[in-house]
């Protein structure tokens, strides 16, 4: 019974601690964990920039053009994968052999996180009373005053679920980046397996980290949601 068990558990044993395989799980969670953080920043920037346009521009008339130009960069990037998007950016823009891959798949995930992002925050722009405007029209604030100090902390309020759920999205996502090299946690998964000859261990364990980390993303973003929850109510 003993060497049946070890027959079970000695694949896993070996993919974490042969060669210390757990330091190259670390760097591939570190890397990981840094593409995901710098696509959100730079998600959330674009999409926030795509939404207030496509918004405003709407109500202004000159503006048309730029709000169209801004619907086709969410059509275009939305209905293209990811993974060609990925490489149509490292090899057209991160040609040079001292390019960063690391760097590459940030902006990547973070431009095609941005698309996304765009939609949710103009679906909680538009979730505010026309009221608001109005009550910023009164206070003397331009439409722009208006959007910044009054619709947009309430927008991302409302968009906070969404807005986290396209964060868990991007780490799992962030998988593909391998394809160019970058050393992120499935990357090593697969180097481990080349060196235990067994590639299922690693991808077992590698799928169980992504599971933890967001199984504690979604808790955080709980837990965030519960603390605003509660100070509007107070």
């Amino acid at each position: 019974m003993k060497d049946f068990l070890w027959g079970l558990i000695e694949p896993f044993y070996n993919a974490v601690f042969m060669n210390q395989g757990y330091l190259a799980y670390a760097e591939g969670i570190k890397n990981t964990l840094l593409i995901s953080l710098m696509a959100v920043a730079i998600g959330i920037i674009i999409g926030v920039l795509v939404a207030v346009v496509r918004v405003i521009s709407s109500k202004i008339r000159g503006l048309h053009w730029l709000g169209k130009l801004c619907g086709i960069y969410v059509t275009v990037i939305r209905g293209t994968p990811v993974m060609v998007q990925l490489l149509i950016i490292y090899n057209m823009i991160f040609t040079s052999r001292d390019s960063n891959p690391l760097l590459c798949a940030g902006i990547c995930f973070g431009i095609n996180s941005g698309a996304y992002v765009a939609e949710i925050i103009r679906g909680g722009i538009e979730s505010i009373d026309k009221g608001q405007t109005e009550a910023g029209r009164s206070l003397g604030f331009n439409d722009l005053q208006t959007m910044r100090y009054i619709i947009l902390p309430q927008a991302f309020r409302n968009a906070l679920p969404a807005l986290g759920n396209e964060f868990i999205v991007l780490v799992k996502e962030s998988s593909v980046a391998s394809v160019i090299a970058v050393s992120d946690l499935t990357k090593m998964a697969q180097y481990i397996g080349s060196r235990t000859w067994d590639i299922v261990p690693p991808l077992v364990v590698a799928a169980l980290c992504y599971l933890v980390i967001v199984m504690i993303l979604t808790k955080l973003l709980s837990l965030l949601e519960r603390r605003m929850s509660r100070g509007d109510r107070n």
